[in-house]
């Protein structure tokens, strides 16, 4: 039980840190720059279940597309974990992708599939964080994964609902600090998985 217990607190941190809803705040609020009240949360909503749907198929056909594409489970926590560890090197070194600072001349509701959803929401990093913790892992490890970013859909969903509220409290310097904080965090998941893959490597040649 509290084996169980580690591990959905693990895939919360793992989801919490990748995804962290207050530091993607600003971002939704530029991409929705101009939209009234109730297209900003006609694209919260599409956001978040096109999120949830993304993560979901990956988690439910991991391990077939892994056997699809011949991937291994070292090479995928290897390959994974340098790239979550690059994403968090990102955020601890304040850069941003140019679509943090997209500027919307009309106002699109496609913005809640791309880039809100893809990549934002529903990255490689969120991807990799969501295979990595089924890749190898039970039918009830499979469906906490997906409860708790359920779980954390849901938290995303309130944080960019009250978006404005939470931006003119805090401010954005205390935003990117979290952010900085996340990317450490998230630095360290990736820097355990290579660690992981690497071990599982000299395992297999011993």
């Amino acid at each position: 039980m509290s084996d169980l217990l580690t591990y959905c607190i693990s895939v919360f941190t793992g989801f919490f840190a990748i995804m962290n809803p207050l530091s993607n705040i600003p971002i939704f609020l530029s991409l929705t720059e101009g939209a009234s009240k109730a297209e900003k949360q006609k694209v919260n909503k599409k956001a978040i279940l096109v999120a949830f749907i993304i993560i979901a198929v990956f988690v439910v056909l991991g391990k077939f597309i892994f056997q699809l594409f011949g991937i291994t489970i070292p090479a995928f926590k290897i390959t994974g974990g340098i790239l979550i560890f690059y994403v968090g090197f990102d955020m601890l070194q304040s850069r941003k992708s140019g679509v943090k600072h997209l500027k919307e001349t009309n106002f699109d509701e496609n913005i809640a599939v791309s880039p809100l959803a893809i990549p934002i929401l529903a990255g490689p990093g969120t991807i990799v964080t969501a295979m990595n913790f089924t890749s190898n892992a039970t039918y009830l490890n499979i469906g906490l994964v997906i409860l708790i970013f359920g779980l954390m859909c849901v938290l995303t969903y309130i944080t960019f609902s009250l978006s404005d509220f939470i931006a003119a409290k805090i401010g954005d310097n205390v935003i990117s600090v979290i952010g900085k904080i996340m990317g450490l965090i998230i630095a360290i998941i990736g820097t355990t998985m290579v660690i992981q893959g690497l071990k599982l490597t000299f395992d297999f040649l011993n």
